[in-house]
């Protein structure tokens, strides 16, 4: 059976600086899935040539296996972070555990979590309409908030 470590390694001789491994899964069966993303995205090229790499350095004769490589699509979670900090200024949807999703801006992160811009219209008091209301909220890593991009057509 083909090991998740030796993957890593081929994924990483195969990724220039502007590219980095998310995640690398091994079945049983030996179908290998390899998640790579990129600081200005990833192409199917790229793809395409991290799974010729990695082909290449593998011999079949030896064990058969599957390999397909994608990128981290943007409805799917963050998993390292990079992807974090990729994000700063982007919209996310944060969910915790038992709360409701939460909508906002990553405007910072460090190695212990990051600060989510929230704007919201609320009613204060003293004003007749609502008004747009702006909080900073921070999230730590350890409450293992599941992070995704969120898609705007503005």
């Amino acid at each position: 059976m083909i090991d998740a470590e030796t993957i890593e390694k081929l994924a990483a001789g195969a990724l220039s600086e502007e590219y980095f491994l998310v995640e690398v899964k091994v079945s049983k069966a030996n179908v290998i899935e390899v998640t790579i993303d990129g600081d200005n995205g990833v192409s199917i090229q790229k793809c395409v040539e991290v799974s010729r790499y990695i082909e290449h350095k593998l011999d079949r004769e030896t064990e058969d296996f599957e390999l397909s490589v994608s990128s981290a699509g943007l409805g799917k979670p963050f998993k390292v972070y990079r992807q974090w900090v990729k994000n700063i200024g982007s919209l996310v949807e944060v969910i915790l555990p038992g709360e409701k999703p939460v909508a906002g801006v990553i405007k910072t992160v460090n190695n212990k979590g990051f600060e989510l811009e929230i704007k919201s219209v609320e009613k204060v008091e003293g004003k007749k309409k609502k008004v747009e209301v702006t909080s900073i909220k921070t999230y730590l890593f350890d409450q293992m908030p599941e992070v995704k991009n969120i898609v705007s057509f503005k």
